[in-house]
């Protein structure tokens, strides 16, 4: 045991070299998943455009007006004869589409869901997507959950906190290590080992930031569904309290209308989604008109307008609670989805530097083993702080 004034130093460093040690190799192996799965995931709407799971939506002249939105709704339960309507949404990155979400009953779960994509313009059918298609929907599945449900969910948020406190001792470690080493430096003339040691460093802290924003928000991604629940139990509920015990009504008011009085109530918002009454966002009783702004940032904070679904009238209209907003905000940021291309192609470059960060760090724990059991001497100053490296 080391002794005299740098001995609390000393087993400081140990400690967090073995908290980064092992937070990094834990972790490693669903980090690397998520960022190869996430690469192409960056670019989800553009690849899907590509592969054909987009709508193809026709040309027609510019400020072609939408019909109304009862056509709409109208158009699409007649061509699925038998099924409800649950959830009216308008693409966020199409205005001229609008997609039903349609099942046998309206508490009916997403995995019972029939979605049609219609044009707003004339509420022609465009095409029937389906839950999770094709590739980009696979490796949208695999990324979110490891099509393992909530379990998956919760699972792949404890490896994101654990990379995120990989990172954290990383930071520690990072500045003992280069005490005595301009930054960047990259020592080429050393063994292999310390070579890659330091481009493990240097690419580590060069996108420290982005790690950081893309892990916390991965993890904050991963309670939605237990944000979801506290929002219904919490805020929904005390909105809709009064209309408790009411039953559903037989007769629904026009859907235009309620959206129209939503937009009436919040000027400076367009809607987003519509949840029917009995939904599980919604009431028995209610339209949840779900308004969101026309800035980058805004047009991800949603504001739910509850609607009478009998009458029409306007019941309650108040932003979510701040968990929410952080989520809706974190789910757009954790793909760069915020400044069209250019941040994306910065995200995805950024991405595949953390794969390097994290190959590299597997290789330096192996390489380490290996020289330990070789009894290879530490040169003076080559102490390393990689994943697993450092001692």
């Amino acid at each position: 045991m080391a002794t005299g004034p740098d001995a609390p130093r000393l087993r400081a460093f140990r400690l967090w070299s073995f908290v980064h040690t092992w937070t990094s190799l834990v972790s490693m192996a669903f980090m690397l998943m998520l960022c190869l799965t996430g690469l192409p995931l960056i670019f989800h709407h553009e690849l899907n455009g590509v592969l054909g799971y987009e709508p193809e939506v026709p040309a027609m002249p510019a400020g072609t007006a939408h019909v109304s939105l009862d056509r709409i709704v109208a158009t699409a339960m007649a061509s699925k004869p038998g099924l409800v309507v649950q959830y009216l949404v308008f693409d966020h990155d199409e205005p001229d589409v609008a997609f039903v979400n349609l099942a046998r009953d309206v508490r009916s779960p997403p995995s019972d869901m029939t979605i049609l994509s219609l044009d707003r313009r004339d509420a022609a059918l465009l095409r029937e997507p389906k839950p999770n298609e094709g590739p980009i929907g696979f490796l949208l599945q695999l990324h979110v959950d490891m099509f393992l449900g909530l379990g998956g969910k919760l699972f792949l948020g404890a490896m994101g906190f654990l990379f995120v406190m990989a990172i954290v001792s990383g930071i520690v470690l990072y500045g003992p290590f280069m005490r005595k080493l301009d930054f960047g430096t990259v020592r080429r003339t050393r063994t292999r080992r310390i070579h890659w040691l330091d481009w493990h460093n240097l690419v580590g802290v060069a996108t420290l930031g982005w790690a950081l924003i893309v892990g916390g928000t991965g993890v904050v991604n991963t309670w939605a569904d237990l944000m979801l629940k506290l929002w219904q139990f919490g805020q929904l509920a005390e909105m809709t309290a009064p209309y408790r015990d009411a039953p559903r009504p037989v007769r629904l008011a026009s859907i235009a209308e309620a959206v129209a009085t939503a937009k009436a109530a919040a000027p400076n918002m367009s809607p987003r989604f519509v949840a029917y009454p009995g939904t599980v966002v919604s009431s028995n009783n209610h339209y949840a008109v779900f308004m969101a702004g026309d800035t980058p940032l805004t047009s991800r904070l949603l504001k739910p307008a509850l609607i009478d679904a009998e009458t029409g009238a306007l019941t309650d209209m108040r932003a979510m609670p701040w968990y929410i907003q952080a989520l809706l905000v974190s789910q757009p940021l954790h793909f760069g989805d915020y400044g069209g291309l250019p941040l994306k192609i910065v995200w995805a470059l950024l991405d595949l530097a953390s794969i390097v960060v994290l190959g590299s760090g597997l290789y330096l724990w192996i390489a380490r083993r290996r020289w330990k059991t070789a009894g290879e001497r530490v040169p003076p100053g080559a102490r390393p702080s990689g994943a697993g490296a450092a001692e």
